[in-house]
């Protein structure tokens, strides 16, 4: 079409004017008339469109960066013109390509292509690249920088993980130096506040290197660690993978003798993936039961909350159930009914109303234990689910008294 209007074009400037019939050149739209045709060098393979940051894969093509980065999040890892298996995921800016597009913009008078703001890319760039090539001190302190950039806004999130952050950092993981072990999980973390990454850092196989951290690393990296997989847990999905990953027992040793702070992060994980029924049973054959317990015994440890929210997910699991019945944990679940925060004692209702369920002698031993009374001022005052757990343990106390005579 564009040949054709120049064809027309040079007819009317020959002739002096163009047939009644025709348009005039003044009607032809002026981008018709002279857009360039953008070279074929300059066009994303994926996307077809002029390049705003092209960089080059392992495979040595060049693509947009927005583009490869979605095709890499997808879980791809073969390059998308050549269908070549990629042996890393480093994307390199091609530098000179781009000079190269912004000579061409400026020679047929055409805007530069504005590329997406992305926070301090080029400081990015950099640091990636030492990340991938440096030696071991350049890494770590590469590694410190991106943790640092990562925690600072979700600018910088998005940002280095477009740039290729995440496989290097998972590679880190392993790292003999505990430092940039630390560096690179606490990272990872930063990066998964951006719901968007979590997925890339699925992808890419990060979950078992992580949990590896959890068990091997130090006190820091296994916090983070633990931190790191409750974030990657608030998907659905992901939970499974965790579960699958052995994460689980690893977890349950970290809120046995971890730092106040590590056991935090251990049961905000463990709290998280025992929503999926499938990881109730992994926590209970863990041990997670008995740490807990002790957990609720010890008035000084600053975690009755944590406890109690995760023992009232295991105990509506059969398993879970026996486990607490087991520890002897019914005791001081009647003492939190009665003197607890409101959230405690609507856990601690939900808990007992669970142990009561089928089992004459567990409702017996609470009833025993003086709970009534408390349930009662909590079926009426407490947390709306408190009333109904609590209501329906009174119910269970009543029917079990009945049929004692």
């Amino acid at each position: 079409m564009t040949t054709l209007l120049m064809h027309l074009k040079e007819f009317a400037e020959k002739y002096n004017g163009l047939p009644d019939s025709l348009p005039s050149a003044e009607n032809v739209s002026s981008e018709n008339l002279s857009s360039p045709i953008i070279p074929d060098d300059f066009r994303c393979p994926i996307s077809l469109e002029l390049m705003k940051e092209p960089v080059i894969v392992a495979t040595g093509q060049t693509y947009e960066r927005a583009s490869i980065q979605k095709w890499l999040d997808a879980g791809n890892r073969t390059c998308p013109k050549t269908q070549q298996v990629l042996p890393h995921l480093i994307l390199t800016p091609n530098y000179v390509l781009k000079s190269l597009i912004a000579q061409w913009c400026e020679t047929h008078g055409i805007e530069l292509p504005q590329k997406t703001p992305s926070g301090e890319r080029e400081t990015i760039d950099v640091l990636l690249q030492k990340l991938s090539l440096g030696q071991p001190d350049v890494q770590r302190a590469a590694a410190g920088e991106i943790r640092m950039l990562a925690k600072r806004n979700a600018e910088n999130r998005v940002c280095i993980a477009e740039a290729g952050a995440i496989p290097l950092l998972m590679k880190l993981l392993s790292s003999p130096d505990p430092r940039t072990q630390e560096h690179a999980v606490t990272a990872l973390l930063n990066l998964s506040i951006h719901d968007d990454n979590k997925g890339a850092i699925v992808n890419c196989g990060a979950i078992d290197p992580i949990v590896e951290v959890l068990k091997n690393g130090s006190m820091e990296a296994r916090e983070n660690a633990a931190a790191t997989l409750f974030s990657l847990s608030v998907v659905d999905n992901n939970k499974i993978t965790i579960g699958n990953s052995g994460a689980i027992p690893a977890l349950v040793s970290l809120l046995q003798d971890g730092t106040l702070r590590g056991k935090k992060d251990a049961a905000t994980a463990l709290f998280n993936l025992s929503i999926f029924q499938g990881n109730k049973v992994r926590a209970v054959r863990a041990m997670v039961v008995p740490p807990l317990v002790r957990l609720l015994k010890d008035p000084s440890s600053d975690m009755l909350d944590e406890a109690l929210a995760i023992l009232a997910i295991l105990a509506t699991h059969h398993e879970g159930k026996a486990a607490i019945s087991d520890a002897s944990a019914t005791p001081v679940l009647v003492e939190l009914v009665k003197n607890g925060s409101p959230r405690n004692k609507e856990n601690a209702a939900a808990v007992l109303f669970a142990l009561s369920q089928n089992d004459p002698v567990q409702t017996a031993f609470i009833s025993k234990l003086g709970a009534y009374g408390p349930l009662m001022e909590l079926a009426r005052t407490g947390t709306p689910r408190g009333q109904r757990k609590a209501s329906a343990l009174l119910h269970l106390l009543d029917k079990n008294e009945k049929g004692s005579y």
